[in-house]
């Protein structure tokens, strides 16, 4: 595995390889590496011959300083777990070779950035389009592969392209949510819930998938009542949101009729980590 730290390296690689004529997947994380990471290395090197990796804790994407303190950094054992699954190109910028000043661009998604995570997290996606945006343009992939755990921001990423992005033709993949023995979304932030507060937040894939099976019985509203109230139930647990939305808009759906799929996503503490998750109804 070949390690590059510049923005300027990484993209004279990328171009040597374009004119050998190979295809580049690329996987942009945080760091604090899990299976479901993995996942996506594994399912990039199916589908593109050179599989990058890009590690960086992005600041911009955090409305909570003491959130950007808190998550995991864990690069020796990433850079482990990498190799383990031959990762071709690791990407490890620093700060201050992706904002060499300060980014003050600001991305118009419509209503796309106002729902559920953005309500919630403001500022955050403009913060995600700043870095993805860099990512790209020095990371120049075909192919780029997101775990839809985040469905928000696979949407958001897809508008980036699209509007913003057209010339690059970067198609944006999304894959499936690798989950926990338990049912729990594998995520970097699990490793900070306790191991009483992580059999809890199991309660959360078994609602949404119990919610699936009735479906036919209930309204979109009375679902949404159900799912709230059966997780709050639970006293480790509090709902923050939760929205039954289309797959492209992220409009919220009125009844099961609708002509479109229709997505349930979640956001829910389990004692002060916030965990998010999702299940289709169709």
């Amino acid at each position: 595995m070949i390690i590059i730290k510049t923005r300027k390296e990484i993209s004279e690689k990328i171009i040597q390889l374009k004119k050998e004529g190979k295809t580049i997947g690329f996987v942009p994380t945080m760091g604090a590496l899990h299976q479901g990471h993995l996942s996506l290395i594994e399912i990039a090197q199916k589908h593109t011959d050179v599989s990058v990796v890009s590690l960086f804790v992005n600041p911009t994407q955090f409305n909570n300083s003491k959130d950007l303190e808190k998550y995991p950094r864990t690069i020796e054992t990433d850079i482990d777990k990498l190799q383990s699954v031959c990762t071709d190109i690791l990407f490890l910028p620093n700060a201050d070779e992706m904002y060499p000043e300060e980014d003050t661009r600001v991305f118009d998604f419509g209503k796309l950035d106002k729902v559920m995570e953005g309500k919630y997290r403001s500022g955050h996606f403009n913060g995600v389009a700043q870095i993805v945006s860099k990512l790209f343009e020095s990371v120049l992939p075909d192919k780029a592969f997101f775990g839809l755990k985040d469905f928000q921001q696979y949407v958001i990423i897809k508008e980036l392209v699209k509007k913003f992005m057209p010339d690059t033709d970067i198609e944006i993949v999304g894959c499936p949510i690798i989950r926990e023995k338990g049912g729990l979304a594998m995520s970097s932030r699990n490793e900070l819930l306790g191991a009483v507060e992580r059999e809890n937040a199991n309660i959360i894939s078994k609602v949404l998938e119990k919610s699936k099976e009735i479906v036919n019985e209930k309204s979109v509203e009375e679902i949404k009542k159900y799912v709230v109230a059966e997780i709050n139930s639970n006293s480790f647990l509090k709902v923050e949101y939760f929205e039954i939305v289309d797959d492209v808009k992220l409009e919220n759906i009125k009844n099961w009729s609708e002509n479109n799929k229709k997505v349930g996503c979640v956001a829910v503490f389990c004692g002060e980590v916030r965990l998010i998750d999702n299940v289709y109804y169709n």
